[in-house]
């Protein structure tokens, strides 16, 4: 099993590659290990860089990814958009 520290980097190395100069303040929200164990789920925040952000840095908003990760082998399996229950 790959350590989650290596999930981790694995995971920032992809989104940066998939994603190069779209994103700010790239961070790690959330880590879990999936019940069976075959899966690290990882959750990445980052602040979407829009066309409007340098007029108006007020509307930058901040978006949640979920990479998950097989813990053997560290491959990529998916990325979902993390959706955020507003209160």
């Amino acid at each position: 099993m790959i350590g989650v520290k290596n999930a981790i980097n694995n995971v920032l190395s992809y989104f940066q590659d998939l994603y190069p100069e779209k994103y700010t303040g790239i961070t790690l929200e959330e880590v879990e290990l999936s019940e069976d164990e075959k899966y690290w789920l990882i959750t990445l925040g980052g602040n979407r860089i829009t066309d409007f952000t340098n007029i108006l840095p007020s509307l930058q908003t901040k978006e949640y990814k979920i990479f998950k990760i097989e813990s053997d082998t560290g491959k990529f399996i998916s990325m979902k958009i993390r959706e955020v229950s507003k209160i």
